[in-house]
This record gives C-alpha cells, sequence and structure tokens, in this order.
C-alpha cells in the first residue's frame, strides 16, 4: 500500500467512521448504561484508520495527524494535571470549605443560582479558564448548592453557564484566542463581535435562574438544620480565616498580569499546599499526597465527605485518558480528509449567509460530538468556511463568533468532550455511577445553548451580521487569502489564492 496523502474519501465512506462511532457510542451510554466512552472513541479511531488504509494511507500517516492534534492538546492536558493538584489543597488547606461556609452563612436559595453564574462569569473572565474555574469555585459552589437542597444537575447548570461565558471572551482563554486565529481577524475585535450574543444569553439565563430560585427553590421550606450540621462540621474540621482566600486571589492577579495559564494554576497549588502546613497541620508528605491521590476526610457527615473527598492528578486520569483518545480520533478524521469532504458538502448546500452561518456553528457543534474536542471544532470549521465567508463579502469576524458558539460553549454540554468530562468529574456528577438526572445540567446550561440560538436568528435577520470593510477586503488581498467562488460571486471576487 503506497502513501497517498492527497486521497479523498468519498462522501458515504467519509461518513462512515462518524456514523459507526456514534452508534458504538449510544450502545454503550444507553443499551448498557455504561458512561465509559473511551473504548467506543477508540473503535472509531481503528475504524477511520481502516477506511485511511483504504485510501492509500500508510499507518504512519494516520499516526501522524492523530499525534499532531494530541500535541495540541497537551496544554489542556496540562491544565488537567494542575486542575487536580488545585483541587486537592484547595481542599485541604481550608480554601474550599471556607467559601462553603462563608456562601451557605450570607447567600440565600432564591439568589443562589443566579449569584453562582455571575461568580463563575467573573472569575472565569479573570482566569481565562472554564476548567480552572468548574475545577475551584464551582466545586465550592456545590457545596453551598447541596446545603441549600439546590439540585445537583441546577447548580451545575449554573456553573457551566458562568464559567463557559468567560473562557468564550476572556482575552487569557486559549479557545478566544484560537477563534481569531484561525479566522484571520482580531482579537479583541472578536470579542466585542462576541457581545451581542453573549449578553443577551446571560441575561436570559439570569432571569431564568432568578425565576427557579424564587419560584421552586425559594418556595421550599430551607432544612436550617442541615445548614447548621454542615457549617459546623466546616468548623470543627478545618482552621476557617479569611486568610484562606490567598490561592484563589493569586491565580487571579497572576491571570490579571497576563501570566499564562499554567503557572498561575500551579502558582495556586502551591500556594494552597503551603496554607494546609500553616492552618491545617499538615506536613509536606501530606501536600504531596493531596496533589497526588486528593484529600480525604471522615467527618462523619456524608454531604461534607461526599463532597470533599476528590482531587489530585489520579482523579483526573480518566479526563486525561479520554481526552487523549478523543484528539487522537479527531486528528485521524482530519488527516484522513474526512472531515474536509463532509463540511465541503455542507458548504455546496449553502446558498444564503443565514444557511452558512448555521452550516459553521452546526459543523463545530458536530465536530465536538464526533472528535470530543473543542479545539478541532473551531480550527476545522474556521479553517474551511473561511473562504466562502470572504466570497459572499462578509467579514470573517462573522465565522470567528459561530466557531466559538459552536465549539467553545458546546464542548461542556457533550459528556464525552474534554469539555463535559472535566465538567462531570470537578463537579462530582457522578454519571459513571448510575446518577444520569445529573445530566439535566446540560438543558440547564442556558447560557451555553442560547448564545447560538441568537446567533443563528441574528444571521436570518441581517442584525450583528458585519459585511467585510474596504480595509479587511485589502487585507485578504495582501496576505493572499483564499476567497471562493459561487454562481453569483460578489463585485470583484474572484477565486483564491489571490496572487496580485
Amino acid at each position: 500500500m503506497h502513501t497517498n496523502n492527497n486521497a479523498r474519501p468519498s462522501l458515504v465512506l467519509a461518513l462512515i467512521p462518524i456514523v459507526l462511532t456514534l452508534g458504538i457510542l449510544a450502545i454503550q451510554l444507553f443499551y448498557y448504561g455504561d458512561f465509559t466512552p473511551h473504548v467506543p472513541l477508540a473503535i472509531g479511531l481503528a475504524i477511520t484508520a481502516l477506511i485511511g488504509w483504504g485510501q492509500g494511507y500508510r499507518w504512519k500517516d494516520i499516526e501522524k495527524g492523530s499525534l499532531h492534534v494530541v500535541s495540541i492538546g497537551l496544554q489542556s492536558i496540562g491544565i488537567l494535571i494542575v486542575v487536580g493538584m488545585i483541587i486537592g489543597t484547595w481542599i485541604a488547606s481550608g480554601t474550599v470549605p471556607l467559601m462553603i461556609y462563608g456562601g451557605l452563612k450570607l447567600l440565600s436559595p432564591e439568589v443562589f443560582l443566579a449569584v453562582a453564574m455571575l461568580m463563575c462569569a467573573v472569575v472565569s473572565v479573570s482566569l481565562g479558564t472554564s476548567w480552572g474555574t468548574v475545577g475551584t469555585i464551582g466545586l465550592a459552589l456545590m457545596g453551598i448548592g447541596a446545603g441549600f437542597d439546590v439540585p445537583m444537575y441546577w447548580t451545575a447548570g449554573a456553573v457551566v453557564s458562568g464559567a463557559f461565558f468567560g473562557d468564550k471572551i476572556s482575552p487569557l482563554s486559549d479557545t478566544t484566542n484560537l477563534a481569531p486565529a484561525v479566522t484571520g481577524v482580531n482579537l479583541f475585535d472578536h470579542i466585542r463581535n462576541m457581545l451581542p450574543t453573549t449578553i443577551p444569553a446571560m441575561l436570559i439565563a439570569l432571569v431564568i435562574y432568578l425565576l427557579v430560585g424564587f419560584n421552586l427553590i425559594g418556595g421550599n421550606e430551607l432544612d436550617s438544620s442541615k445548614i447548621d450540621l454542615i457549617t459546623n462540621g466546616l468548623a470543627q474540621n478545618f482552621e476557617l480565616s479569611w486568610v484562606l482566600l490567598l490561592p484563589p486571589l493569586l491565580v487571579i492577579g497572576l491571570a490579571l498580569k497576563k501570566m499564562p495559564a499554567l503557572p498561575s494554576l500551579f502558582a495556586g497549588a502551591i500556594a494552597g499546599g503551603i496554607l494546609a502546613m500553616a492552618y491545617q497541620g499538615a506536613n509536606l508528605h501530606d501536600v504531596f499526597t493531596y496533589m497526588q491521590s486528593g484529600y480525604s476526610l471522615n467527618s462523619g457527615i456524608k454531604d461534607i465527605d461526599s463532597l470533599l473527598n476528590r482531587g489530585g492528578i489520579q482523579s483526573m486520569a480518566w479526563v486525561i485518558t479520554l481526552v487523549m483518545i478523543a484528539l487522537a480520533l479527531g486528528g485521524a478524521l482530519e488527516r484522513t480528509r474526512c472531515l474536509e469532504v463532509i463540511v465541503e458538502a455542507i458548504l455546496k448546500r449553502t446558498r444564503s449567509f443565514g444557511s452558512m452561518q448555521t452550516a459553521a456553528i452546526g459543523t463545530s457543534i458536530a465536530t465536538n460530538l464526533v472528535a470530543g474536542d473543542p479545539y478541532l471544532s473551531i480550527a476545522l470549521p474556521g479553517r474551511m468556511f473561511a473562504p466562502a465567508y470572504r466570497g459572499k463579502g462578509y467579514s470573517t469576524l462573522n465565522l470567528s463568533r459561530a466557531v466559538e458558539e459552536g465549539g467553545t460553549l458546546i464542548s461542556p454540554l457533550v459528556p464525552w468532550n474534554a469539555g463535559g468530562a472535566i465538567v462531570i468529574s470537578s463537579l462530582g456528577l457522578a454519571v459513571g455511577d448510575g446518577n444520569f438526572e445529573n445530566l439535566l445540567y446540560i438543558p440547564l446550561a442556558f447560557a451555553c445553548w442560547l448564545s447560538p440560538v441568537i446567533g443563528i436568528a441574528y444571521a436570518y435577520l441581517g442584525w450583528f451580521s458585519p459585511k467585510a470593510t474596504e480595509q479587511e477586503r485589502a487585507n485578504w488581498k495582501a496576505q493572499g487569502e483564499a476567497i471562493q467562488t459561487f454562481d453569483q460571486p460578489e463585485p470583484g471576487y474572484r477565486a483564491a489564492p489571490v496572487a496580485d
């Protein structure tokens, strides 16, 4: 079998590995009720490799494509490792227990969900990482919600809405930088263009959480004895002091100084370890254990123990292995040109700007579903759709918004995606134990799915859908950007690359 890196499968052939992978996933998740998508995704990788082999690719070609995408995701894997360490040391230091204690004392059930979303949004914008926000502030909020008898899935929905809002518009976020990079637009222009969909989605979600808080949660009689049991238990097992808020303040401060995410988060983990020794009586070996294997507490209070017995690098092993397999599958689908063929087939069927914007968002969502990788779900449609936007005379700011909405915001709503896996693991949703009702956080993360819906509505209405400026067109020409021709091309446009 000779190497043929230019082989293009037919549309039917390109769809085979995707359809079979989703089918095997469905059997594992819904027929067997086993929420472990690793093996189905690995089988999907094998099916993709067989399709590629039949098209003339050697295993080395497919392996190279898989490893390339895995290498792109290594920073995310590094963040997962450090988040595991942070969870362990911030619990051991008393930082997370203090947040839970303060929240139960200061907040009311009526406003809890709305405040939870806003807190996560502020922290996520500051840190530039939704995953770090979910694993730290999000975990503390889950404890407060448990004290208020708020169902886990409602709290998780509010946490996800806020955390991924920040990841969508923070200039420190890797995905927020990736979207304008692959579509060729300015970062801050991209962020400004995100606001017309982001702000309404957040406001609608805020109103819903307030209505739920006052009409459903606030309508129930508050069990003060349960709150007293939790707060007294925390006070008995931890030395609580406002000094314990220094680790999160340190991480936020470093992020605002534009320090990279990994060293900023690691500094937070170290600060948590130091406070665990200074305030909770831990020794150095204990801190290493918390970072590696997580924190362990036997307080005799079920609500406290089930929430705080977690963290450590090993707690992220399930998520890390899932991310690596999903990344490898996405790389194989890209290298064998299966994704390219499918995207081009979609493009041929788009005529209006509304249908093109919908197709770009839908392709990002589909890539999230199949490849399980938020980075590929932004990069692939961003590269493939850009010439079509230029050909129709629309600014690629529309495309950068589309891939962020279908990529960044939808990733936490796909349980086998890297984003969904970190949400389920960090927030202790225990889906793997058969608690599938906790997956209700997906429709309850209103801000995440409302934003792309609003974006599609804007595209058909012609609102907030900028045409390309003369300066943008001049830049396309100067940089030799690809411009797709249509049956009735925009005046002055021609096929790309532009050579003159």
